[in-house]
């Protein structure tokens, strides 16, 4: 280890000199193992390892986030895939998954069009089969606290031998104080420390009081995935993995309303219709996922015209109706919510109904509290306040 790092340019190629560095002269946390990672590959980096660290604390259960420009694109942690699920995320192929692969197969596929040319972070030794389940996805980087042997050279392969490979000391502890500079003046705080657990979601405000064990799991991982994204923030989470994550809007609606679309197009790539697409030989995965992303929305005739479909399918499929994705919609439910500050109104809970929500845990604090959780009430949701804001910019 050293005690900084050369980087090839900031945020922008005109931004240079560029470096990570530790002030205090002590040595950097990581070691590059292969590749040259950039300014934005780091931030993903620190960022994505600091959610995985505190989801394997928070869960007992290995955990993987797969980040985009500061803001995770999925979360999840190693829950057992279903075969739909295998399916939809393109594994069905590997045989037996680990945990860990689990974990990344959920996080990736979240959000495929999100979670193209990402950086991943691992909670825990990076195995083969988590190696071989990333070697064939479009991915800028990693970060893990080690490698196996095997899956070190697997990762290796990548990128023409250019991936950036890091690992990081899982005992490092930063200090207590943090500091950053925006437009020559330095900024100081704490670093946001707060211990996320099921204490948070003691005080439910609803008249539905029932948060079963799960759906508590399913909110801490939403409320640790909004720690690490850039704000407003929203989390939509099923069944140990974010489904869709709004990030970085002005207005709380527009996180709802973006996070929200993005859980139902996870949703409805499980459905029949979707599950049932004949692509043709050998379509490069970008492709296909954008093609199933265009065939659910509305601009579907731009996959589906004659003369164009025969590009992607083999058999070409019938459009999936409006009325059919709103039968199969309504099938979604239990789905839990985070938000990183208080719902200002309860078109938020009514967006989020639509997509199957359930169970919600937000801050509270609103001057319209009544009116949110009156909304929440009409659709017998429980509803915990917990009193903390999560902003992270």
């Amino acid at each position: 280890m050293a005690n900084e790092m050369l980087l090839k340019y900031g945020c922008n190629p005109n931004q240079k000199p560029s470096k990570i560095f530790m002030a205090d002269g002590s040595e950097l946390p990581i070691t590059v193992l292969n590749g040259k990672p950039g300014y934005i590959n780091l931030l993903d980096a620190f960022n994505g390892w600091q959610l995985v660290k505190e989801l394997k604390k928070a869960t007992g259960m290995v955990a993987a986030t797969s980040f985009k420009h500061v803001s995770p694109a999925g979360a999840a942690v190693g829950k057992p895939l279903s075969d739909t699920l295998k399916k939809i995320y393109f594994v069905d192929d590997l045989g037996e998954l680990s945990p860990l692969a689990c974990a990344y197969a959920r996080a990736r596929g979240a959000d495929r069009m999100s979670s193209y040319g990402d950086f991943i972070a691992l909670s825990d030794e990076c195995d083969v089969c988590t190696a071989k389940m990333i070697q064939r996805e479009v991915s800028d980087g990693i970060i893990a606290p080690s490698y196996s042997p095997e899956a070190l050279e697997i990762l290796k392969s990548k990128r023409k031998g250019s991936y950036n490979i890091i690992q990081i000391d899982p005992d490092y502890t930063p200090a207590p104080i943090e500091t950053k500079q925006v437009y020559g003046v330095t900024f100081e705080q704490g670093r946001n420390e707060l211990d996320i657990n099921e204490e948070l979601l003691n005080n439910i405000v609803t008249e539905n009081k029932t948060i079963p064990d799960d759906k508590k799991i399913d909110l801490i991982i939403s409320l640790i995935t909004l720690k690490y994204t850039q704000s407003n923030s929203v989390c939509y989470v099923k069944d140990g993995q974010a489904i869709g994550i709004g990030a970085g809007q002005q207005s709380r609606i527009h996180c709802t309303r973006l996070a929200g679309n993005k859980a139902d197009i996870w949703w409805l790539r499980q459905a029949p219709q979707v599950l049932d697409l004949q692509f043709v030989d050998n379509i490069r995965r970008p492709d296909r996922d954008n093609t199933i992303d265009v065939y659910i929305s509305d601009e579907h005739d731009d996959v589906l015209a004659e003369g164009v479909w025969q590009n992607y399918f083999k058999v070409k499929p019938p459009v999936f109706t409006k009325e059919e994705q709103k039968a199969w919609l309504a099938e979604n439910t239990d789905v839990c919510l985070g938000s990183d500050a208080f719902f200002p109104f309860g078109d938020n809970i009514e967006r989020a109904r639509k997509s199957g929500v359930k169970y919600v845990a937000q801050p509270g604090g609103s001057i319209r509290d009544d009116h949110v959780i009156d909304t929440c009430n009409k659709y017998d949701m429980a509803m915990a306040f917990t009193g903390i804001r999560l902003f992270h910019h």
